[in-house]
């Protein structure tokens, strides 16, 4: 059981923090499933996190009469049906009552399928691990109706994953699921939005548009099929060391960006992997890869040796054109750096020159790039910084009048340094995202 502080900002918080959990589940054979609505920005960020499919299991929790928030049941597609006997026992309920609200409920949930599935079948469960995610539980019901769906759809693996619970679900769930992960079991708990900063409710077109962003990500197949693009795991060797990565190649890519990840992240990273999704549906390829080996990872110096990240880097970035994805047409290179990654990108393009067409920076510490380096950066340049993150607008505002290079500094409002507040990243993956589509497909940049 994991234990950690449990106030969500928002949904997409709660998700991308349920997502840290849960990344020894990443991998072809891995589908997650959400519970509308309120599930839906939670799993969005689960599934970007493990490159994995988006489904939804649509049920209806069967609340009390003149007392609905408390659930004595839920139904589900397929006929799924679960009831709390307890609840129904001491609440009273008839079986009119229960008859009525089931009645009414089994409309709603036939008229949510329809319009969120819009004539698509079911994602394939079959033989496959399946992460059922929910913004939270309370007594379980709607949770334990669509564990049951997705193994009788056939899921080798159930795995039940919410942001928050009380201390005593997996005593409640036994048996539901072959795995129970959670952020948070605060006790007391009496209402899953008392966690939330914002608990407002989630409209049938969020959920919309959340299903079509997932449809529109690559696949993760790993085949690398023409059709599909590719998307795979793989090892760089670079100067004496074995650095993971995972490589990300839509179909007809415009160009590749290689992340350079801030200090104590890696290619898991939820952040950088949001913005990696939003440049794959822009038809960009991506590079993800541990600038430091495991061993490496606790030494503090390593973690800011920025002539070792940045040498790194510049060889990762060289290798590809030798990878087989890389072969038909080398691609141009864009860098993306996040802290302390910021001046290892700036590095890594003073050192290639107009091999890198286009840098950003998330939060950056471009300050930390060698003496004189900035002024050799001849690929355009985009700083992007939280409004609330003074100290690091100072920093980024002093690094941009080194450079020589076109540049801008974007700065995002009420944002922090780690961009967790609800639609920040959002925002610098579309900042990323322009500015790269801007510049790598058009040519070397022009040195002024």
């Amino acid at each position: 059981m994991h234990r950690t502080r449990t106030h969500f900002t928002d949904r997409t918080d709660a998700g991308r923090r349920l997502a840290e959990l849960l990344g020894h589940l990443r991998g072809p054979g891995t589908v997650v499933v959400a519970l509308p609505r309120g599930g839906v920005p939670v799993a969005a960020e689960v599934a970007a996190a493990l490159g994995a499919p988006l489904d939804i299991c649509v049920i209806r929790k069967l609340g009390v009469p003149r007392q609905p928030e408390l659930g004595m049941g839920a139904i589900g597609e397929d006929g799924v049906r679960v009831l709390n006997d307890e609840v129904i026992r001491l609440v009273g309920v008839t079986p009119g009552q229960l008859a009525d609200v089931e009645l009414r409920e089994r409309a709603e949930l036939e008229r949510r399928a329809r319009r969120y599935r819009g004539g698509r079948p079911p994602e394939e469960l079959r033989g496959r691990t399946v992460v059922v995610v929910d913004d939270g539980i309370a007594t379980g019901s709607t949770a334990r109706a669509a564990c049951v769906i997705v193994r009788a759809r056939g899921a080798a693996r159930v795995v039940l994953a919410v942001p928050v619970a009380p201390d005593d679900w997996t005593a409640r769930l036994a048996g539901i699921a072959d795995e129970l992960v959670c952020v948070g079991t605060p006790s007391p708990f009496f209402a899953i939005g008392e966690f939330y900063g914002d608990f407002s409710q989630t409209g049938d077109e969020e959920v919309l548009r959340h299903l079509a962003e997932a449809r529109a990500a690559p696949a993760q197949d790993g085949a690398g099929a023409a059709g599909s693009g590719v998307d795979r795991e793989l090892v760089l060797p670079v100067a004496g060391v074995r650095l993971a990565g995972r490589l990300t190649v839509p179909v007809d890519a415009a160009g590749v960006v290689v992340f350079a990840h801030g200090s104590g992240s890696g290619r898991h990273s939820p952040r950088n992997r949001r913005v990696a999704a939003a440049l794959n549906r822009a038809g960009l390829a991506t590079l993800l890869f541990d600038l430091l080996t495991e061993d490496e990872e606790p030494d503090r110096r390593k973690v800011f040796d920025v002539e070792l990240l940045g040498a790194r880097l510049t060889a990762a970035a060289g290798l590809l054109p030798e990878l087989p994805e890389g072969r038909e047409r080398a691609l141009p290179l864009g860098l993306f750096g996040a802290s302390t990654g910021a001046a290892a990108a700036l590095t890594t393009a003073a050192a290639l020159g107009e091999g890198v067409r286009a840098v950003v920076s998330r939060g950056g510490r471009p300050d930390l790039t060698g003496p004189g380096r900035l002024a050799e950066v001849t690929a355009p340049t985009l700083l992007v910084v939280g409004g609330l993150d003074g100290r690091v607008i100072d920093l980024n505002r002093q690094a941009r009048a080194r450079l020589r290079c076109e540049s801008e500094l974007a700065v995002v409002p009420h944002a922090g340094h780690l961009f967790e507040e609800p639609g920040t990243l959002d925002r610098v993956a579309e900042l990323a995202r322009d500015w790269f589509l801007r510049y790598l497909p058009g040519g070397p940049p022009t040195t002024p």
